[in-house]
């Protein structure tokens, strides 16, 4: 196999090929990446007719910041008769590996919005074919792969699989979220989003739960803290600006009218570090590991807003700068990714993993 699928936002194109060109290069598994602008996809050819499955297996989904999705592709298929496009695709996927999931998709752009209520139809029979040729697992299973089909046009679709343990666990690499009526600001989403992405589920009776105290900076009018309060969680809401009512009636929000980049908390039992400000991630980047490294919050999650031009080199040279400062330190884990609900930005995740492990209930 030689071609990687991967997803991205539209106009990121350029961002996600620089960024699957590097690490197939640092990886061993040279190669090019063929883009279309705001097409939300990219397509990566190896040199080496085997190294696309290498990659799926080995180079962690979760490092790549502008990929949503990251798939082999099995075949391309084009001219697809309207009047029955499984007989074609049920013969382009002879001999694949027998598969525990199927995903209908299509790209995140205008044209495939139109073809998402297609593909919703579309799902059901074709998993009933796969099935019927042994293609396909009876049940859902885990333990397989997950067979993509990729409608780029209701004529033209991609045949591919992702590995279970190395790719987006929703539906186009997006979780799919309801905004909530008394959210002060849609930005609430981003932190809901991210909170999906980075905390395992298994493991959020823990790490996001009643009884943890949360600093948001730059909180107004509290769309992240929002997400902390209906938690259950105590918040120190740090901006300059007003805080939405409805949030400080619960009495779960202490709002101070400082700058969040000067001010500090007086005791050391700030468990979540949030942060969503308009400023250059340099900046941000210095706050958030000064917290980290004296150890005035425990886990931390916040967005680094990109620059119009050379996006991917922004992104790594300051998450490398964040990385640097946190080695003095040791035991951190940093994470980005380029959320659904980021714009301009990347979401930023770090924690300590034996930091976590202390949270867990003594037997």
């Amino acid at each position: 196999m030689k071609h990687l699928l991967i997803y991205c936002r539209p106009g990121f194109e350029k961002e996600a090929a620089a960024e699957i060109q590097d690490r197939a290069g640092q990886f061993g598994c040279p190669g090019f990446a063929r883009t279309k602008d705001d097409s939300g996809f990219v397509i990566y050819e190896c040199f080496q007719p085997d190294d696309a499955d290498l990659m799926a297996r080995k180079l962690w989904f979760r490092e790549l910041i502008f990929a949503r999705q990251m798939l082999v592709v099995y075949a391309e298929i084009k001219d697809l008769p309207l009047e029955d496009r499984i007989t074609p695709l049920l013969e382009a996927a002879d001999g694949m590996e027998l598969c525990g999931d199927i995903r209908v998709e299509t790209p995140d752009t205008n044209d495939g919005k139109e073809l998402s209520r297609f593909c919703r139809k579309f799902t059901v029979p074709m998993r009933q074919a796969l099935r019927g040729k042994g293609l396909l697992t009876r049940n859902e299973s885990d333990s397989k792969p997950v067979l993509h089909l990729f409608f780029m046009a209701s004529n033209h679709a991609i045949l591919g699989y992702s590995y279970t343990f190395n790719n987006s666990p929703f539906h186009m690499g997006i979780p799919r979220l309801r905004f909530p009526a008394d959210a002060p600001s849609r930005s609430s989403l981003k932190l809901e989003e991210a909170f999906h992405v980075f905390v395992p589920r298994y493991e959020w009776d823990l790490r996001l739960t009643s009884g943890l105290r949360a600093v948001d900076l730059g909180a107004a009018p509290g769309g992240w803290t929002y997400q902390l309060v209906a938690r259950g969680m105590m918040v120190t809401a740090i901006d300059n600006g007003p805080m939405n009512q409805a949030l400080m009636d619960t009495g779960q929000v202490k709002h101070y009218r400082e700058d969040g980049f000067t001010w500090r908390p007086a005791r050391k039992n700030t468990y979540w570090l949030v942060c969503d400000m308009v400023e250059k991630p340099a900046r941000v980047v210095a706050t958030m590991a000064d917290w980290l490294v004296n150890e005035d919050c425990q886990e931390a999650m916040f967005n680094l807003k990109l620059p119009m031009k050379k996006r991917y080199g922004e992104a790594v040279h300051n998450l490398q700068q964040l990385k640097d400062k946190l080695a003095e330190l040791g035991g951190f884990q940093v994470q980005a990714k380029q959320l659904y609900h980021d714009r301009e930005e990347i979401t930023v995740h770090v924690y300590q993993p034996r930091k976590v492990a202390k949270l867990q209930p003594k037997e």
